[in-house]
């Protein structure tokens, strides 16, 4: 009898001999697997596939055909290299499903878990309302965030009119129209504010690293990675905007990954504030308006 727990365990062999390459909502060949047999099977994604577990289904038994089903879908995620999420078409963040295809990266912003557990919030003012996320990609850290700040409003701004219109669908799909707008922008030109809040998953990637990235993500939109030479090509654009883009009491919340040493090369002595996530505490930053407008003063050729 075959069952779900040894659909996982095959699928887990399969790309681990086959090498793949994760990163994309997975970060091992046991927790892939166990998204694609549930995800191909129909299941909730988060169901409990332990061996022991008391809610487990691992012993419930599946049929030929959801066998075969799930060997060609690992099939295909071997012999393509795409992410597991653009073969599903669903990418999780903090719990919440989004919508994803080939036309957006795929969502895995870790500022994605700061909006969730509330590590943004003390820097904000009883007078946020305005949140911008610059390169929103397919809307998800938009929704995320007028999910977690019911009071504001949201725009989603990039320069992709292929990102934006899979974003529509996530900001549909969660009934956000009236919360969430979308308007297509290189940088800030179409997203002038000014914000109280600013959530930036930018292009970050060095060329050196883009030079060799897994497959996986280089079967992912160009645009929503390559950060030039040092990665940091789109970041200096907006951060000598940022000062008229920022209200008083604004707030930079901005991803730059493993760049830090470009990033504090690029801007030295910009004090900035290093957010703890679960991929460490130097990967997500905070910049205030005051310390940028102070910065700026001290540092004029920066600008």
């Amino acid at each position: 009898m075959t069952t779900i727990r040894t659909l996982i365990d095959d699928s887990a062999a399969a790309l681990r001999t086959a090498g793949v390459h994760f990163g994309h909502g997975t970060t091992n060949a046991e927790d892939e697997a166990s998204w694609l047999v549930l995800w191909s099977l129909g299941m909730p994604v988060d169901s409990d596939t332990s061996p022991d577990g008391a809610e487990s289904v691992a012993n419930r038994a599946v049929s030929d055909e959801q066998r075969l089903k799930l060997e060609e879908l690992v099939a295909v995620r071997i012999r393509s290299r795409k992410p597991a999420a653009y073969l599903t078409q669903q990418a999780w963040l903090q719990g919440v499903p989004f919508y994803i295809d080939e036309r957006s990266i795929v969502p895995r912003s870790l500022i994605a878990e700061l909006l969730a557990d509330g590590s943004i919030d003390d820097w904000l003012s009883d007078k946020t309302r305005q949140v911008l996320d610059l390169c929103t990609g397919n809307g998800s850290l938009a929704c995320l965030a007028a999910m977690a700040y019911p009071d504001v409003q949201v725009t989603g701004a990039d320069l992709s009119a292929d990102a934006l219109a899979v974003a529509r669908i996530n900001v549909d799909q969660h009934g956000l129209q009236e919360r969430v707008q979308l308007v297509q922008s290189d940088g800030m030109a179409n997203a002038r504010g000014p914000w109280d809040l600013i959530l930036c998953n930018p292009p970050y990637v060095n060329a050196q690293s883009m030079a060799s990235l897994p497959l996986e993500y280089q079967a992912e939109p160009v645009l929503a990675l390559a950060g030039g030479e040092d990665g940091m090509d789109f970041v200096r654009g907006l951060i000598l905007e940022l000062p008229q883009r920022l209200n008083e009491d604004g707030v930079l919340v901005l991803e730059i990954g493993n760049e830090r040493a470009y990033f504090e090369a690029a801007f030295p002595g910009l004090p900035v504030f290093w957010m703890d996530t679960s991929a460490g505490d130097d990967q997500v930053l905070l910049l205030t308006r005051e310390a940028l407008m102070h910065w700026s003063q001290e540092q004029p050729t920066q600008l």
